[in-house]
């Protein structure tokens, strides 16, 4: 009979360390169910007598319209995936593109529930898939730093466009502006000082910034694109600057545990002047699209996965010596 293993101190700790990780995505799961059910309680109150409307612009936006909000969608998540591979291969890492996207597919499915969620899956599912060749997770949460920055800062300069919505006095986008810029600054000098460890994971600001950025702006398009289009389609007479301010705010409600409520809250908020059930119905399409197209994304990624597992190498074909 074999003796069993004995147990190590590393075993104990990698324990210790799932435990602490699982009752981390209880609380997360907890707090975001109870902001859902707040948040949807309010819509709920706010939607009362006019159930008609909403009925009614739910059914006004045409199917074609859906679809290519979908597809933004899923352009928006390839962009800033590609953005994520950009700032993984600048620490040094050697992950190949195609088990990093699968990684961001299961990532983006759990970010339709909350999303700091969705970056703990991603960072767990590409260190259980590439563990040898993806950088360690303190590394791989500083390289979603660079990333963040650059749509914080998108979302200071075009901040001017929530201070009629919100009511906010006009030099705080200024001042916010002067925030961002001193942040993404002391960035980049952080990167050309400290390259190791954690601080790897800022390489690309020294490296690969300006493709990083790009990629970042065409996902951020493809989102406007996305508000303005529904919201258009549904009959919401709003200008490019008005997307732009439903972004931000959906970008800033999504830091909470709110869940998928998300997107008709915001609409409310920043678009309620239009109308509660025409802005809150088209807060719920865009969700429901967005859903749609982070599952078709995630689909491929458990697709890709299989065949991926599936692909065998063939045993090698040994000819025996003939006989002299």
């Amino acid at each position: 009979m074999d003796a069993e293993r004995p147990l190590k101190v590393g075993d104990i700790a990698l324990g210790t360390q799932r435990s602490v990780r699982a009752a981390s995505l209880r609380r997360r799961a907890l707090l975001t169910t109870l902001g859902a059910c707040i948040v949807g309680g309010a819509l709920v109150v706010e939607l009362a007598g006019r159930r008609g409307q909403f009925t009614a612009a739910l059914h006004a936006a045409p199917i074609w319209i859906l679809s290519v909000a979908t597809v933004l969608k899923i352009v928006a998540l390839l962009s800033r995936t590609e953005a994520w591979y950009v700032c993984v291969r600048a620490t040094g890492a050697t992950v190949a593109r195609r088990v990093l996207y699968r990684a961001a597919g299961v990532g983006y499915l759990a970010s339709v529930v909350n999303g700091s969620l969705g970056l703990a899956a991603r960072i767990a599912s590409l260190r259980r898939s590439a563990p040898e060749t993806s950088p360690p997770v303190p590394a791989l949460l500083a390289a979603e730093v660079p990333i963040i920055s650059v749509e914080i800062a998108l979302v200071e300069i075009f901040s001017f466009t929530l201070v009629g919505p919100l009511g906010l006095p006009w030099w705080v986008p200024i001042i916010a502006i002067a925030v961002t810029a001193a942040a993404v600054i002391g960035l980049r000098r952080i990167s050309d000082r400290r390259r190791l460890g954690l601080w790897s994971g800022l390489a690309v600001m020294r490296s690969g910034r300006g493709r990083m950025v790009v990629l970042v702006l065409l996902a951020v398009c493809a989102q406007i694109a996305r508000n303005w289009l529904v919201l258009r389609g549904i009959g919401v007479h709003v200008s490019v600057l008005d997307a732009i301010a439903l972004l931000i705010a959906m970008f800033t409600l999504g830091q909470l545990p709110i869940g998928p409520p998300l997107g008709a809250a915001a609409a409310v908020l920043i678009l309620g002047a239009h109308g509660v059930a025409l802005t809150a119905a088209a807060g719920v399409l865009l969700t429901v699209t967005a859903t749609v197209g982070s599952i078709c994304y995630a689909s491929w990624a458990g697709v890709d996965r299989l065949l991926a597992g599936r692909i065998t190498v063939s045993p090698e074909v040994t000819v025996a010596p003939t006989g002299a």
